[in-house]
C-alpha cells in the first residue's frame, strides 16, 4: 500500500511515491509485441520497411529517393526535393542569382503556390516587416516572465498567448488564417531570440539584449541583428543562415509536426493552436534535435581525435562509436541515413559547399575537414556494419549545427531556428488542409487487453 502522501520540497521533486506508482503505470501499460504482428499494426504509421503509410494527398512538397518502372521495381536516385513542383536546387540557385534572400521567396511560393514577381515579392516583404511588431507590452508581461530554459516551450506559450492579443482568433476562413500565418512567420524570428536573451539573462545572468527588428532586412538577417550585442554580420553570414531557413522550411506531409499540424487543422481548431502543436512536435529530440547530436558528437570526437586528417584514426574512433564503447553508448553516428534519402540528401548536398566558403571566412577549414573525412568514413562503417550495398549518405542536420556554431548561435536556439523555418511550411498545410476540408484525421487503435468484472474496493488486493 501507498503511505499517505505528503508533499514537501520542490515542485519538481520524484517522491518515492510517485516512483511507486511510475512502476504501477508501466507494468500495466506494456503491450506484448507480437500483437503488432498478429494484428497487422502499422506502428508509427510506417510499413515494415519503414515506409510511411499513405494518409493523404498534398500539392505542397516532394521528397523523392527512387524511380520505379512499370514492373514496380524501385531504384535509389539521388535525393530529390521539390517545393510547389520546383526543385529546391533550381530555387536556390535561381535566388542566388537574382541576388536577394530565399526564405521570404520559398515562403510566399509554399503558401501562394507560385513564385512571386517583382512587385508581389516587395509586397510581401513589406507584410513581413510590418508584422515583426509584437503588441505593445508583450515582451515584459509573457517573455521576460518565468523564462523557459527551453526556447522551444517558450515559443509554444508565446504562440498561445497571441491569441488573446487576436480579435479574430477564431475565425477559420482562408483569408483570416492566411493573415495569421504571415504574422507568425514574421514574429516567430522575435519570439525565438527574444526567449533565448530573457533566458540568458535570467538563467545564465548575462547581460540583456532587446533589439527591435529591422522592417527593410530579411528574416536572417534580423536574427542575427537582434541576437548579436553589436547588431554586427558578413554578407556570408546571412547567407549561409537564410539557406539554412530555406533548406528546412517545407519537408513533405508526413513529418511528425508537419503531420500534427494536419491533425490538429482537421478539428476545427484556431490556428494558434495549430502552430504551438506543430512546435511541441518539433521539440522532440527525435525530430527537431539532431543536428544538436551531431554538435554534441563531433565536440565527442575533437577531444579524441588528434589529426583531422588521420583517417585511420578517424575510423578507429567511429568503430568505437558504433560498438557503443564510445560518446553517448547508442551505437549512432548522428547526422548519417534518412528514412527517406539513401544515395544523398538533396539539402545536404546544396548545403555543403557553402559550408566549406563560411569554414574559410571563419578560419575553421580543419573542422570542416574532419566533417568530411567523418561523413565518408562513417558511410562505409555503416553499409559494411549492415552488410549491405544500400547506400548510407549524410542528412541535412550533419551539417547544419556546424553552420549554427560558425555562425555562433547558441545551441538552444538549433531547434528554434528549425521551427522559424518549418512554419511556413506549416501554414502552407494548415490552408491546405482547409481549402481541402475532410472529417476529423482519426486512425484506429485496436484494443488487446482482456475484460475483467469490476471488483469492490474492500476485495482488492
Amino acid at each position: 500500500m501507498l503511505k499517505d502522501v505528503i508533499f514537501m520540497g520542490k515542485y519538481s521533486d520524484l517522491t518515492p511515491e510517485i516512483i511507486e506508482l511510475s512502476k504501477i503505470c508501466c507494468k500495466n501499460s506494456l503491450i506484448d509485441p507480437s500483437n503488432y504482428d498478429k494484428y497487422d499494426v502499422k506502428r508509427g504509421l510506417r510499413d515494415s520497411n519503414g515506409k510511411g503509410v499513405l494518409t493523404g494527398l498534398t500539392e505542397i512538397s516532394e521528397v523523392n529517393s527512387v524511380i520505379e518502372d512499370e514492373n514496380g521495381n524501385r531504384t535509389p536516385i539521388p535525393g530529390e526535393l521539390f517545393y510547389r513542383g520546383y526543385s529546391i536546387e533550381d530555387l536556390v540557385n535561381g535566388f542566388i542569382h537574382d541576388k536577394h534572400y530565399g526564405f521570404e521567396e520559398v515562403s510566399y511560393l509554399l503558401l501562394m503556390g507560385d513564385l512571386p514577381n517583382q512587385e508581389q515579392f516587395d509586397e510581401f516583404n513589406q507584410l513581413l516587416g510590418y508584422y515583426r511588431t509584437l503588441p505593445d507590452t508583450f515582451v515584459r508581461d509573457i517573455i521576460m516572465k518565468a523564462p523557459s530554459r527551453n526556447i522551444m516551450n517558450a515559443l509554444s506559450k508565446e504562440v498561445l498567448t497571441l491569441y488573446s492579443y487576436d480579435e479574430k482568433a477564431e475565425d477559420t476562413s482562408v483569408p483570416n488564417v492566411l493573415r495569421q500565418c504571415i504574422q507568425l512567420i514574421a514574429l516567430l524570428p522575435v519570439l525565438a531570440v527574444y526567449s533565448y536573451q530573457a533566458f540568458n539573462y535570467f538563467h545564465n545572468k548575462q547581460s540583456l539584449f532587446i533589439h527591435s527588428p529591422q522592417p527593410h532586412l530579411s528574416t536572417a538577417e534580423n536574427i542575427l541583428y537582434m541576437l548579436r550585442p553589436d547588431c554586427q554580420y558578413t554578407k556570408l553570414e546571412a547567407k549561409l543562415l537564410d539557406m539554412a531557413l530555406v533548406l528546412h522550411a517545407e519537408h513533405g506531409g508526413g513529418n511528425n509536426s508537419t503531420f500534427t499540424t494536419h491533425v490538429v487543422t482537421s478539428s476545427g481548431t484556431d490556428t494558434y493552436a495549430a502552430i504551438a502543436a506543430a512546435l511541441c512536435s518539433l521539440k522532440g529530440p527525435k525530430h527537431g534535435g539532431a543536428n544538436i547530436k551531431v554538435v554534441k558528437m563531433f565536440n565527442h570526437i575533437k577531444r579524441h581525435v588528434t589529426d583531422y586528417n588521420d583517417k585511420d584514426q578517424i575510423r578507429e574512433y567511429l568503430i568505437k562509436i558504433l560498438n557503443k564503447e564510445a560518446f553517448d553508448k547508442t551505437g549512432l553516428i548522428y547526422g548519417m541515413g534518412h528514412a527517406i534519402y539513401t544515395i544523398s540528401d538533396p539539402r545536404a548536398r546544396v548545403f555543403k559547399g557553402f559550408v566549406k566558403s563560411l569554414s574559410e571566412e571563419k578560419g575553421r577549414q580543419a573542422e570542416y575537414q574532419l566533417y568530411s573525412n567523418v561523413e565518408e568514413i562513417a558511410a562505409e562503417l555503416i553499409m559494411q556494419r549492415r552488410k549491405t550495398n544500400k547506400k548510407i549518405s549524410a542528412n541535412v542536420d550533419f551539417y547544419s549545427g556546424f553552420v549554427y556554431s560558425m555562425l555562433d548561435l547558441p545551441t538552444k536556439l538549433f531547434t528554434p531556428l528549425f521551427a522559424i523555418a518549418r512554419v511556413s511550411g506549416w501554414s502552407a498545410h494548415r490552408l491546405e488542409e482547409l481549402v481541402n476540408p475532410s472529417k476529423i484525421i482519426r486512425p484506429a487503435y485496436q484494443n488487446v487487453h482482456d475484460r475483467q468484472d469490476y471488483v469492490p474496493m474492500d476485495e482488492r488486493d
